[in-house]
């Protein structure tokens, strides 16, 4: 029986995209919860994983989206058990939040699209980070971000722009500002309504992103598989596996 993978997914176009095919082909059994519908959450993880999406919300805005407090719950049980955790925008600045960090609102300069990000020297002992490429490009799209990393934890990436956009808790949890879930063709489909979209040129967005992908997207899908291993090992600690 795989090891289940819970994935909660936080707005109607932030599925898993690809990171969930990644996992699924490295042999989890991958979940995916539509809480941002009212899907319920499981009540604990039992053993499995648990991936939280992004969205357009503080990790705490629960008059806008009542299933963040259940979300925390989770990250904190990830956190006290050692399952493993990986957070995708919103969901690494719940990670921080939870872990003791800080997040703050429209903070910094926004960013869009295919972004160059710098592995730091932490990264090289990373589980999921080590070896990988440095700079390599990701596709971003936040203007809320973190201002501070919880106590003790590990800083593994920075942009130009906002320094924390990878980072781990504890041996098992990890965090990311970028979105290794979106392919370029997403772009054509997101919503530039909002106030720091409205001038950016799609089609240019696209082009770049598209053109970085030939040596992101392998990069990325190996995080994603060593991610997965991270999960069955820890699985076959506690004797499930």
């Amino acid at each position: 029986m795989a090891t289940t993978a819970w994935v909660v997914q936080n707005t109607p176009q932030g599925g898993p995209g690809r990171f969930g095919d990644w996992l699924t082909e490295a042999g989890l059994d991958v979940r995916t919860v539509p809480a941002h519908e009212g899907a319920p959450l499981p009540s604990r993880l039992a053993g499995g994983a648990l991936v939280v999406l992004g969205g357009g919300f503080l990790p705490d805005d629960d008059a806008r989206a009542p299933w963040l407090a259940p979300t925390r719950a989770l990250v904190a049980e990830a956190l006290d058990t050692g399952a493993p955790l990986f957070g995708i925008c919103l969901g690494g600045q719940m990670l921080a939040h939870v872990a003791g960090g800080a997040v703050a609102a429209e903070h910094g300069e926004p960013e869009m699209g295919s972004t160059a990000l710098t592995l730091r020297a932490e990264a090289q002992s990373d589980p999921l980070f080590h070896g990988l490429p440095s700079p390599v490009t990701a596709i971003e799209r936040h203007v809320d971000a973190i201002t501070a990393l919880p106590p003790g934890a590990a800083w593994l990436a920075r942009s130009e722009r906002c320094p924390y956009q990878a980072f781990r808790v504890g041996e098992r949890a990890w965090g990311v500002q970028f979105h290794p879930e979106t392919s370029p063709d997403r772009i054509l489909a997101w919503d530039l309504a909002g106030r720091a979209e409205r001038a950016l040129d799609r089609a240019e967005l696209h082009r770049r992103a598209t053109e970085d992908a030939v040596t992101a997207t392998p990069v990325w899908r190996k995080l994603a598989h060593r991610f997965a291993v991270s999960v069955l090992g820890a699985d076959r600690e506690i004797g499930r596996g």
